[in-house]
């Protein structure tokens, strides 16, 4: 790689709270720093992240969030166009987006300009789970990856799985696909102290961290836990479903074993004091937050969706009628209360278990130290 004629530009939607987004936030001043020319595209001005100041941000638009389905249909031709024109004025090498618009727009920007460019795309879900509703929006977002994500240079996902559903059901040469895990700032995190005296220790103490809406299925956990007298679980986030969820707690009668905490963006001190992380999800792309609490060493107690947890917690045999044990956490089958309460059971029934994972848990967590997956980035961006 010659640092001196690449010039890079990284494209997402924008810089709020999300994996994707810290995945850039890291790569920007790492970049920057191996002496490479790189700009940062968006299309919507919220920044949640500390980014270098001497980093150019240029916007394609400043949309807003909400935008009807329909209309963000109708202005990708028009928005791979102005990107087109920018990627040839900048005299970009390489282009890396995130997410699924950004990705189709780096694709459709080659219909407008002969600019030379690598097109790399990075896909942070599993498609076939997150575009599986039936509606006409999933359908078109199907057809769209089917036709558009085959044509990028490279495809970078953050899951096998999910590079796997794109090699069997959207026409992706398997050769051009590249897993890389998402990192982790183990350093930053270790820095940051404990909420000491928060959990009663009289309760096994469990914590869940995630949006609070129906693809995440808190409902599935307050199921599972009414039936342990001794339980507390603790939620961290805020959503649509709040209110529902606020209404199931008080029918149940779980207003002393289940609370709501809100959004905090400092889990890590409420990690670090838990006794178990539990996760409910019906699918995922990878999800950070099993790995900050891997990183905070905390058992695992989660369901196998697809994908990302399986191989973060190492599983060597998937199960759809049993608990799957591994070596930093439990799995159950998506959307098993019966099976979620077996695994809850386990730990509480084998402290030696919880205890050996907890220890496992920070050897398995350098496998996503921060400056491995970025070089890891680097090679894969850059190498030809």
């Amino acid at each position: 790689m010659n640092a001196k004629n690449t010039k890079i530009a990284i494209f997402i939607y924008s810089m709020a709270g999300g994996g994707a987004e810290r995945v850039v936030s890291y790569l920007l001043p790492y970049i920057k720093n191996k002496g490479i020319d790189v700009v940062l595209v968006l299309m919507n001005s919220t920044i949640a992240y500390d980014l270098p100041k001497d980093i150019p941000i240029h916007y394609l638009e400043t949309s807003k969030a909400k935008e009807h389905g329909s209309l963000k249909l109708v202005k990708l031709p028009l928005l791979a166009y102005k990107y087109a024109r920018l990627l040839k004025k900048l005299e970009i090498t390489h282009s890396f987006s995130l997410l699924t618009r950004p990705n189709y727009i780096n694709v459709m920007s080659r219909w407008f300009t002969n600019h030379s460019y690598k097109l790399i795309i990075s896909e942070r879900n599993y498609i076939s789970e997150q575009y599986g509703y039936g509606d006409l929006q999933s359908k078109i977002n199907r057809i769209l990856v089917r036709k558009l994500y085959p044509k990028a240079d490279q495809l970078i996902c953050n899951a096998k799985e999910s590079g796997k559903d794109l090699v069997e059901n959207y026409n992706v040469d398997a050769h051009k696909i590249k897993t890389i895990y998402n990192p982790i700032d183990k350093q930053k995190i270790d820095e940051i102290p404990a909420l000491n005296n928060f959990f009663d220790p009289n309760y096994f103490n469990l914590i869940s961290v995630g949006r609070l809406e129906i693809v995440k299925n808190h409902k599935m956990l307050l199921e599972v836990v009414q039936d342990f007298k001794n339980v507390r679980l603790y939620i961290l986030g805020q959503g649509p479903l709040e209110e529902e969820l606020i209404s199931i707690i008080s029918e149940k009668g779980l207003q002393d074993n289940v609370f709501l905490l809100g959004f905090d963006n400092n889990p890590y001190k409420y990690l670090k004091k838990a006794d178990l992380f539990m996760f409910g999800s019906n699918h995922e792309g990878f999800p950070n937050v099993l790995l900050e609490a891997i990183c905070c060493g905390l058992p695992i107690l989660s369901t196998n969706c697809k994908s990302g947890p399986s191989e973060m917690l190492e599983l060597e045999q998937e199960l759809d009628d049993d608990i799957m044990i591994t070596k930093s956490g439990i799995l159950s089958p998506v959307g098993n209360v019966e099976l979620m309460k077996k695994g809850l059971n386990y730990f509480l029934q084998n402290p030696e278990y919880l205890n050996s994972c907890k220890k496992y848990s920070l050897k398995r967590i350098k496998d996503f130290e921060l400056n491995k997956i970025l070089l890891t980035y680097e090679k894969s961006i850059f190498d030809s």
